[in-house]
C-alpha cells in the first residue's frame, strides 16, 4: 500500500536572517497561506506564517528531508491583503520580512495559551527599604496595574525592582480575565448638527465607504473647523456595514478629548492600541481586532499592522505629524502605509489635517488624491490674530524669556480670568549645563548630545538614548565647585520665570514627562475645562488637537527654533508646529490672539503665519523642492553606518561610499552626498557616518541599493541601516 502523499509549505519564520524554509505538512493537518504555524528550528521551536509559495524564495530541500510543522495556532490566519502589505513595506522600507511579519503578530500571548493572566497592582504599602527606584517606581505607576514587563516599563525601573516590591507587599498578584467583552459603537447614538460645509464634506466620505473601493481623501480644514466630527460620519457608516475602523493618532496619550467626543457620539469608547496597555489588554485588543469583534480601534502608528477580520475605513488624525515616521528598527512612515494598506484593502483613507505636508499635497495635484476642505471655524469662532514680537527691538530682561510685551499680554488676560499658553519646544529645565570656570559642557557618555537638566527630578538626562544621572556637585573636568550654570530655556525654566512674575498664576506643564499616559491627559483636560488652571507652559504635545475654549491667549516663546540646522523640512515642520499651537487660540466665543517673538519677523514664515498665506508659503517651499529634485519630486535615502569601533565605522563608510553605482542609464543616476559623521556622531556608545542618496523619481532606488549594499562586505563589528524617505537627518 502507498504512503499517503506529504505536502510542503513555505514558511516564514520569525528569525532574523533566515527568511522562508519549507516544511512537510503532517497527514490530517490542513496549512493554507496566512495560517499561523509553530515550526522546529534546530532543537527549538518558533513561530512562522505559511506564505505563498510563489512569492518567497527558499532552498530546494528534497520533500523527504523536511521536517514537519509542529502545529498551526488557533488564531485568524493573517489574511492576503495584509500579507501583501507585509511584503510592500519589506520591499519598499529595505526591512528583514521576519521584522514586519514581526508587528502583526506582537502580542506572543494572543497566539494561544491560557485565557487568564497574572497582573500585579500597588497595595498602597510602603515598602521598609524605599530606594530610590522603589519610590520612582511606585510614584510613575499610581493606581495602575499589569504584569512585571508592563509595570517596569512604566515605572522606567528593571524587571528585578518589580520583582521586588512584589516580595515586600507594595504590590500584589491579582488573577485577570483575558478576553473581556468589549462595547460596541452605535452609529446612531447622537447624530451630530452639522453645519453646510461639514454636512457636504461628510456626505462624500459616507459615500466612499458605502463604495467600498479605494479612495485616498484629503480632509483640510482649519483648527477648530469640527475635522473629527465630520469623518465621525464615515466612521458611523463603517459601523453600520458591519465593518471595522482604524484610527492612527501621533500621540495616544493626547487623545483624551478625542475619546470624550467619540463616546458622545457613539455611545461608548473605542479600544485603543498603543503602548500603556496591560499585557492581558494588548491579548484582548489583538484578538478582538482579528476577529472582528473590535469595531473601532484608535491606536499610534503600530496599529496599522494589526489583524483586522473586516476593515472597511482608515482614518489618519493630524496626518501631518513627523511623530507617524518610524525612526527605530523598519523605518515606515504611516501614513504612506496607511495609504497603501488601504489600497491593497479596497477601502476609502482619509488624511485629516489643519497644515497638509508638501508630499500629500502634490498628490491631490496630481489628481491621485480627493480635496475637502473646511475653511472656517465651528459654530462662528474666527481664527486668532498673529503678531510677531522682535526681540531684536523688544528683548526679555537679563536672565529672562518673556519679553515686555508678551508678560504684558500674559498679565491682561490673568486680569480677565482667560487662560493663556506659552509654547516652547524644548523639554526639561535647560538644554545646556556648563562650568564657568573651564568652560566643559556636560554631555552624555554614550552620545554626541548634551544632557538635558530636569530639575524637577533632580537629573541630567540624554534625550537620545534615556540615560540619566544626578547633578555633579563639582565640574567632571575641572573639579569646581558652585560653577555649574544652566544655559538656556526649557519649559521648567519658563515655569519657573513665571512663578516670579506671575505668582497668582495657576500653571500646568504639558509635556511627556508629566503627560505619559491618557488618564494624565484627561486630568490636564479636565482641569483646564474646570478652570483649575489659568496657564498652560507645554511643548509639541500641546499642538495636537486639544480644544480649550476658555484659551484666548498663545505666546510662542521661541519661533526660530525649529529653523535651525538645514534640514529639508525644517521651514515646514516649523510652520505646520507654530500653525498647530496658534490654533488653541480663541476656539471659543472669545477671540484669540497669538505673539510669536523672533529674531527675524521679516522672513517669509514668519509673515506667512502672520498674515494666514498657508498657500504662499507652501508654494514657494514646494517650488524650492522641485527646483533641487527633493521629495516628493525626488527619490532620498539615508544610509547610516554604525559600530563600537570609529576606524570600522569610518572605513565602512568610505568604502560603501566608493561601491556606489556610477554608470546608470539615463533618468537612473544616484547621487551620493558623503560619507561624513552623523550630526549625531555617537549614540547609545555607537560611532556613526552617514550618507545621503539622491535619485530621480523614475529611478528604481530599493533595487540599486541592493545591488549596490549588496556588492560591500560589511564588517561583523558594522551595522548599516537604510531609510527610505528620511526625515530625520540626526
Amino acid at each position: 500500500m502507498m504512503p499517503p502523499a506529504i505536502s510542503r509549505v513555505r514558511v516564514a519564520v520569525l528569525q532574523h536572517g533566515l527568511g522562508a524554509l519549507d516544511y512537510a505538512v503532517p497527514e490530517g493537518m490542513d496549512l493554507a497561506p496566512g495560517d499561523v504555524v509553530v515550526v522546529p528550528l534546530g532543537p527549538r521551536e518558533i513561530t512562522g506564517v505559511v506564505w505563498d509559495a510563489e512569492r518567497l524564495t527558499a532552498k530546494d530541500v528534497p520533500i523527504e528531508k523536511l521536517r514537519p510543522v509542529r502545529g498551526r495556532l488557533e488564531v485568524p490566519p493573517l489574511a492576503e491583503p495584509l500579507r501583501r502589505l507585509i511584503e510592500w513595506v519589506a520591499d519598499y522600507y529595505m526591512a528583514p520580512l521576519a521584522a514586519v511579519i514581526r508587528m502583526a503578530l506582537s502580542v506572543s500571548s494572543a497566539l494561544g495559551g491560557d485565557r487568564s493572566v497574572v497582573e500585579y497592582r500597588p497595595t498602597g504599602v510602603v515598602p521598609a527599604r524605599a530606594t530610590p527606584q522603589r519610590t520612582q517606581a511606585l510614584e510613575r505607576l499610581g493606581e495602575r496595574q499589569g504584569s512585571a514587563r508592563d509595570l517596569a516599563r512604566i515605572g522606567q525601573v528593571s524587571e528585578a525592582v518589580i520583582r521586588g516590591l512584589v516580595s515586600c507587599g507594595a504590590l500584589e498578584p491579582v488573577m485577570v480575565a483575558a478576553d473581556a467583552p468589549l462595547p460596541v459603537p452605535q452609529p446612531g447614538f447622537a447624530v451630530p448638527d452639522l453645519e453646510a460645509g461639514q454636512a457636504a464634506a461628510a456626505q462624500t466620505l459616507v459615500e466612499a465607504v458605502a463604495a467600498r473601493a479605494f479612495a485616498p481623501v484629503l480632509l483640510d480644514g482649519v483648527t477648530g473647523s469640527g475635522k473629527t466630527e465630520v469623518y465621525f460620519e464615515a466612521v458611523a457608516e463603517a459601523l453600520r456595514q458591519g465593518g471595522q475602523t482604524l484610527v492612527l493618532v501621533p500621540e495616544i496619550a493626547l487623545t483624551a478629548p478625542w475619546l470624550s467626543r467619540f463616546e458622545a457620539r457613539f455611545g461608548c469608547a473605542p479600544v485603543a492600541w498603543h503602548s500603556d496597555l496591560r499585557s492581558s489588554e494588548r491579548r484582548r485588543v489583538w484578538r478582538a481586532v482579528a476577529n472582528g469583534e473590535a469595531r473601532v480601534l484608535v491606536g499610534a502608528r503600530s496599529a496599522l499592522f494589526l489583524p483586522f477580520a473586516d476593515l472597511r475605513l482608515i482614518v489618519v488624525d493630524e496626518a501631518h505629524e513627523t511623530s507617524f515616521k518610524q525612526e527605530e528598527g523598519v523605518h515606515y512612515h504611516a501614513r504612506d502605509v496607511a495609504v497603501m494598506r488601504a489600497q491593497l484593502e479596497s477601502v476609502p483613507v482619509i488624511l485629516a489635517t489643519a497644515t497638509p505636508a508638501i508630499e500629500t499635497r502634490v498628490q491631490v495635484e496630481r489628481g491621485r488624491y480627493t480635496r475637502l476642505e473646511l475653511p472656517s471655524r465651528f459654530g462662528g469662532a474666527t481664527l486668532p490674530d498673529i503678531a510677531t514680537i522682535d526681540l531684536r527691538h523688544a528683548p526679555p530682561d537679563r536672565g529672562r524669556w518673556l519679553s515686555p510685551p508678551l508678560l504684558h499680554a500674559l498679565r491682561d488676560n490673568l486680569e480677565r480670568g482667560e487662560q493663556s499658553l506659552l509654547f516652547l519646544n524644548r523639554r526639561g529645565y535647560a538644554p545646556l549645563t556648563l562650568c564657568r570656570a573651564c568652560g566643559e559642557r556636560i554631555q552624555c557618555p554614550q552620545c554626541t548630545a548634551w544632557l538635558v537638566e530636569h530639575r524637577l527630578t533632580r537629573r541630567l538626562m540624554c534625550h537620545h538614548c534615556g540615560f540619566t544621572t544626578p547633578p555633579p556637585p563639582a565640574c567632571p573636568a575641572c573639579g569646581a565647585e558652585g560653577m555649574l550654570v544652566p544655559c538656556g530655556p526649557g519649559v521648567e525654566r519658563l515655569a519657573e520665570e513665571v512663578a516670579q512674575v506671575l505668582p497668582d498664576a495657576r500653571v500646568a506643564l504639558v509635556t511627556s514627562d508629566t503627560i505619559f499616559s491618557p488618564a494624565r491627559a484627561a486630568a490636564l483636560v479636565a482641569a483646564v475645562e474646570n478652570r483649575e488652571i489659568d496657564l498652560l507652559i507645554g511643548t509639541q504635545l500641546v499642538t495636537k488637537g486639544y480644544h480649550f475654549p476658555g484659551l484666548t491667549l498663545v505666546g510662542v516663546v521661541d519661533a526660530d527654533l525649529g529653523l535651525a540646522g538645514g534640514d529639508l523640512r525644517a521651514g515646514e515642520r516649523t510652520f505646520q508646529q507654530i500653525a498647530q499651537v496658534a490654533g488653541r487660540a480663541g476656539r471659543g466665543d472669545k477671540p484669540g490672539r497669538v505673539m510669536l517673538q523672533t529674531h527675524q519677523p521679516e522672513a517669509r514664515i514668519m509673515r506667512a503665519l502672520v498674515e494666514y498665506d498657508r498657500e504662499g508659503f507652501y508654494d514657494a517651499e514646494t517650488e524650492q523642492r522641485r527646483e533641487v529634485n527633493a521629495p516628493p519630486f525626488g527619490r532620498w535615502a539615508g544610509i547610516v553606518v554604525s559600530g563600537e569601533d570609529e576606524s570600522a565605522v569610518a572605513a565602512t563608510a568610505r568604502t560603501i561610499a566608493r561601491a556606489a553605482p556610477r554608470d546608470a542609464p539615463a533618468g537612473e543616476e544616484i547621487t551620493v552626498l558623503g560619507p561624513a559623521p552623523a550630526p549625531l556622531a555617537m549614540l547609545r556608545g555607537r560611532h556613526r557616518h552617514r550618507l545621503l542618496v539622491q535619485a530621480r523619481r523614475s529611478t528604481g532606488l530599493q533595487a540599486a541599493l541592493r545591488a549596490w549594499l549588496g556588492s560591500v562586505e560589511i564588517p561583523a563589528s558594522v551595522r548599516v541601516t537604510v531609510d527610505v524617505d528620511p526625515y530625520s537627518f540626526m
